[in-house]
């Protein structure tokens, strides 16, 4: 069994550790924890491949920038002969309390750029995805400024437990499936 997991960021040194690079830092702490898998430069993203539990998972962290992120998740899924029920995507989502996390099989893309944009290249709204909650701690007209800034020290311990939880979930999705990763995380 192989798996696409995808983790939605922008590249650049000036977006590290922010907020809407979420998915990146996940797939990140999942590498690390996973022997110090490094990622490599792809067409269209960085990636990584990992073993876990006799399953294959490929690492996408698109370097597309997070509006297109669907030219990425299209050529990989296309490139790894995988159908979008086996790839989870993981994204940033101003709805959740910091740290917290939800998945689901499909669902709107929320104001999202990078969801919409899957959205629009795929055709569909249907695919996995792990919301990972940033807040939404902002003034009105400041949503780009909060989502592109990084996690204030408070916030830290709430997002460390975040990607701990995640890594989890992406390990549950792998080897359980959708319906009981979503039953036993969505709690």
């Amino acid at each position: 069994m192989k798996f696409l997991i995808v983790g939605l960021g922008n590249i650049g040194d000036e977006y590290v550790a922010t907020r809407h690079n979420i998915g990146f830092m996940v797939l990140d702490a999942l590498a690390i924890g996973a022997s110090n898998i490094v990622f490599k430069q792809g067409r269209y993203a960085w990636t990584a491949e990992m073993r876990f539990a006799g399953r294959t998972l490929v690492l996408v962290k698109p370097t597309t920038y997070m509006n297109l992120s669907g030219k990425a998740v299209r050529y990989w899924l296309e490139q790894e002969k995988l159908s979008k029920e086996n790839m989870l995507v993981i994204t940033d989502d101003l709805s959740l309390p910091s740290g917290k996390i939800r998945i689901r099989a499909q669902g709107s893309a929320g104001g999202h750029n990078g969801l919409k944009n899957i959205e629009e290249v795929l055709g569909t709204n249907e695919y996995p995805r792990l919301r990972f909650g940033i807040g939404s701690d902002f003034a009105k007209g400041q949503q780009v400024d909060y989502v592109l800034g990084r996690f204030p020290s408070s916030e830290i311990p709430e997002v460390e437990q975040g990607i701990l939880k995640s890594i989890e979930a992406i390990k549950s999705f792998v080897t359980r499936g959708l319906p009981l990763t979503m039953t036993d995380f969505n709690k």
